[in-house]
């Protein structure tokens, strides 16, 4: 994980500002979030570079979409088709959609696919563990997207560990 971390931080994730301190500060939160709830190696990897790409919700991005291979040689192939995966959501098309084994629209490239249940576990666990991050972290953003956060991630139930589950019933 300290190779990780190093690439991180070369990267400029410790000088970014986001709700909590630093880009770098909240991955490492969501990334201990995901080893307590047990995920296994490639999405808690994955949990630590989830915004690498940007996302929907944070543009800033620490690396280009047509370096995958930067990435991968850091963490793995698996794990960063797992933040490709993530970085990619169009949101507003996708979320509503994903409770129901739905349609996933890629917002680098615009196209849409049905992603294997096991895509949805990886990208849901993730999901929940960096939007309680950003709520405990940030009253005003809790008070704005909480409630639809919330309600969002009770539809998504049946894609979530146990522990994941959990978190979200004490949230």
């Amino acid at each position: 994980m300290d190779a990780v971390i190093e690439f991180l931080t070369k990267c400029g994730a410790a000088e970014i500002d986001h709700p909590g301190g630093t880009l770098l500060a909240h991955l490492q939160r969501v990334h201990a979030v995901l080893a307590r709830w047990g995920a296994r190696p490639a999405v808690q990897s994955a949990g630590l570079c989830h915004a690498y790409y940007g996302t929907d919700g944070f543009p800033v991005a620490l690396g280009e979409v047509s370096r995958r291979d930067d990435l991968a040689n850091v963490i793995g192939d698996e794990a960063e088709q797992i933040v490709y995966f993530y970085a990619s959501c169009d949101r507003a098309f996708s979320y509503p959609r994903l409770a129901n084994g739905g349609e996933f629209r890629d917002r680098f490239n615009g196209t849409t696919s049905v992603p294997p249940e096991s895509g949805l576990r990886d990208f849901a666990e993730i999901t929940v563990a960096n939007e309680l991050d950003v709520l405990a972290e940030n009253a005003d953003l809790r008070a704005r997207y909480g409630p639809k956060l919330l309600a969002l991630f009770a539809s998504w139930q049946h894609l979530l560990s146990p522990a994941a589950r959990e978190a979200v019933a004490r949230s």
